[in-house]
């Protein structure tokens, strides 16, 4: 019985034909991405031990709350390059995920993009267009490219303020940043 046992771990152990992804992050991941407007910086966050809610302030507002926990947050961020001389310029967009600890490929769509509390934050001097939204349309893709190596894909729309990202499109190695 423990020889059986031994040769199914060891199959499933060195299947290189499996394109399965279980990636569990130990420690915090932090890249500039390749795809950004030119005016800007992006960059993308896998942060572990933590987890995220959002919480609605007494005007109706959603903010984000981290808190120590048992998932794994994906962070994109794209902060735009102030304009020289301008005060109020700063313009930052963010969007959230809430990933397993393990992290697995997954695929999800409109209504169930909210099974990863996926999010996008618009953070500016612009009255009355600033906030957290829940991303209620689009798509959200993990999936696995090499033994260290995945590729996210986020593409959605908010209808509640202008975006100037609406697609993620970025291929990470997680060489020396994760244990498989």
């Amino acid at each position: 019985m423990k020889k059986i046992i031994f040769l199914i771990t060891v199959f499933f152990a060195s299947c290189g034909a499996c394109k399965s992804l279980t990636l569990n992050i130990q420690e915090a991941f932090f890249i500039k991405t390749q795809k950004c407007p030119e005016n800007g910086f992006c960059s993308l966050e896998l942060i572990p031990n933590k987890s995220i809610e959002f919480k609605t302030d007494e005007f109706g507002n959603n903010y984000p709350v981290i808190t120590e926990g048992e998932k794994t947050i994906l962070k994109y961020s794209y902060i735009k390059n102030p304009l020289e001389n301008t005060q109020d310029s700063n313009y930052t967009e963010l969007i959230y995920a809430e990933l397993d600890q393990t992290i697995k490929e997954i695929s999800l769509t409109n209504e169930n993009l909210q099974k990863v509390k996926l999010y996008f934050g618009r953070l500016c001097y612009c009255k009355g267009e600033t906030g957290y939204y829940e991303i209620k349309e689009g798509t959200f893709n993990l999936s696995k490219i090499t033994e260290d190596s995945l590729n996210i894909t986020i593409e959605f729309n908010i209808t509640e303020v202008p975006q100037i990202i609406s697609k993620i499109d970025e291929t990470i190695s997680l060489k020396g940043n994760a244990t498989k």
